[in-house]
């Protein structure tokens, strides 16, 4: 993904005159994160993105001296998110935005798939969002303002054969994302999140983990959604950069976000279209549903 980052002056101010907030983002050296990390610094506010690497780390840092802190870790050292956030709130301030954005896909049929790919997916796209979470809401709960938003897919609420453990990891974050929500909306605090459909990012390039194949009953269903995918690989219709821009303006102000918000036209027909699906069949069924009450005499 190509971005500009037209904000290497420290001296930007906020939009909309907003006073500079504070955003913890993991995952900042590409796509999602990078986007919006460029869009925050653009609008004069302090990030802490969290990279890999050394390399990564002063590549982030060059990009807005003074603004752009970069943070070494990998979010399945869940051990390490309360030290590193603590240690971020002591150094550089209050961190008043979290944006778990760390995640990969992973392609394969289920019978096919090591389930050490199935724990890795849910180590990262599960357990360390919530890790994440759960070092940060000490420090929002206490000053009773806070905003979370936790970056899951389409494929959190649709499933297409073939990327059976990543939609899995995306329902499992979208229905703590939920939950969480309830139990710290009286608290000041809000969480969303965020459904994207097909973006221009890498997520089906080089970060998508794929598993071998090698039992042919799936070929009919597996191959051609491959082929499609990576047709249309690098030429989706989202564009990162206004998905920054929605975020990061739900994040530093205006009115409470969703519970869960969707980004893209094609998620958005996508998702109507399950929800619509699933509305038939509960209907066609609703007999059958209702029969297993017995009231107590």
């Amino acid at each position: 993904m190509n971005t500009t980052h037209a904000h290497s002056s420290s001296s930007s101010t906020p939009s909309s005159e907003r006073a500079a907030k504070t955003f913890l983002i993991t995952g900042v050296s590409s796509g999602f994160g990078r986007a919006i990390a460029d869009r925050a610094l653009a609008q004069g506010h302090v990030v802490v993105g969290t990279v890999r690497n050394a390399e990564a780390a002063r590549d982030f840092e060059q990009l807005c001296p003074g603004r752009a802190h970069a943070r070494q870790h990998d979010v399945t050292a869940l051990e390490l998110a309360a030290p590193l956030v603590a240690g971020i709130e002591a150094d550089i301030g209050p961190i008043d935005i979290l944006i778990n954005n760390a995640g990969y896909g992973h392609e394969g049929i289920l019978e096919e798939s090591p389930m050490e790919d199935l724990l890795r997916q849910f180590q990262v796209n599960v357990f360390g969002a919530v890790a994440m979470m759960k070092a940060v809401l000490p420090f929002m709960r206490g000053r009773r303002a806070g905003r979370i938003f936790n970056t899951t897919s389409m494929g959190g609420f649709i499933t297409m054969p073939g990327i059976t453990y990543y939609c899995g990891s995306k329902f499992a974050l979208e229905g703590i994302s939920e939950a969480l929500g309830k139990e710290v909306e009286g608290l000041g605090l809000s969480v969303t999140a965020i459904a994207p459909g097909s973006f221009r990012t890498d997520w089906a390039g080089r970060s998508m983990v794929r598993a071998e194949r090698g039992i042919a009953d799936y070929d009919a269903i597996f191959d051609p959604i491959r082929a499609r995918r990576q047709a249309v690989s690098g030429r989706q219709l989202g564009d990162p950069a206004l998905a920054a821009r929605v975020i990061v303006d739900l994040a530093v102000g205006g009115p409470q976000p969703p519970a869960h918000l969707l980004l893209g036209s094609d998620a958005l027909r996508l998702v109507q279209q399950k929800l619509a699906a699933m509305n038939e069949s509960i209907e066609a069924w609703r007999a059958v549903t209702v029969s297993t009450d017995a009231p107590l005499a």
